[in-house]
């Protein structure tokens, strides 16, 4: 396989066009084919910088079918980029079963370059204020098995914890974590780096009673958890 191509895991923004990096824009214009969660989502990218390429549609469903086209196109010596809708592939998103795929198929030589971009985790950790040094993502926590026992851990843990959460979970996560960690400040944030971009910062039933006020149930959430050490 000394034909083989290269994949190419790119970031891509998480809600402003514009926070995409000049490599990034490179390496989907000289790529040959992009495997992407959402081939709406992409175009709407592409369209922006004037980009075409091929897409193959990878979401979490699709991703072991899309594994194989791309270990037929990448042994064909074609060059592959991988996007999520928002962020990078594999964190929170599809992308990491389809590089465990190619890695066992083609190898532990197989070329695989991460294109690093935009990160809600570290965009809301940066404008969050609380203790960074080490901290613990959660990403979305399950909805039902072992829901329960990830918050009594959050509460517990002795580091910052992220999580994301969905606009229409929102208050049912705000609720069930303020049982766990009662008056402990948090830091909500919502639609980053876009146009309605908010920031929330008090108890999680402060929070609360503000997002009911609001129109909650649009964009995506982080949530912040600063330790309980010290309380």
């Amino acid at each position: 396989m000394s034909n083989i191509g290269t994949l190419y895991v790119v970031g891509t923004p998480i809600g402003n066009l514009e926070d995409i990096t000049l490599r990034a824009l490179r390496t989907l214009k000289e790529c040959d084919v992009i495997f992407c969660e959402d081939t709406r989502v992409t175009a709407k990218l592409l369209t922006r910088y004037n980009i075409e390429k091929p897409l193959v549609r990878c979401d979490e469903k699709q991703e072991l079918v899309a594994s194989k086209k791309a270990i037929a196109l990448l042994t064909e010596g074609k060059s592959v980029a991988l996007v999520s809708d928002a962020g990078t592939p594999g964190i929170s998103d599809p992308g990491s079963r389809l590089v465990s795929e190619l890695r066992r198929t083609l190898g532990s030589a197989f070329p695989i370059i991460p294109i690093p971009g935009p990160s809600a985790v570290a965009a809301a950790l940066s404008v969050s204020g609380v203790d960074t040094r080490e901290f613990v993502f959660l990403g979305f926590l399950p909805h039902k098995k072992g829901r329960q026992t990830a918050l009594k851990e959050i509460a517990a843990s002795s580091h910052t914890v992220v999580l994301y959460e969905s606009p229409h979970r929102i208050l049912k996560l705000c609720r069930e974590l303020s049982e766990q960690i009662g008056d402990r400040i948090v830091v909500v944030l919502r639609e980053l780096t876009k146009s309605f971009e908010s920031t929330y910062v008090g108890t999680l039933a402060d929070i609360s009673s503000r997002l009911e006020e609001e129109h909650h149930d649009r964009g995506e959430f982080v949530v912040v958890v600063p330790s309980g050490k010290g309380r």
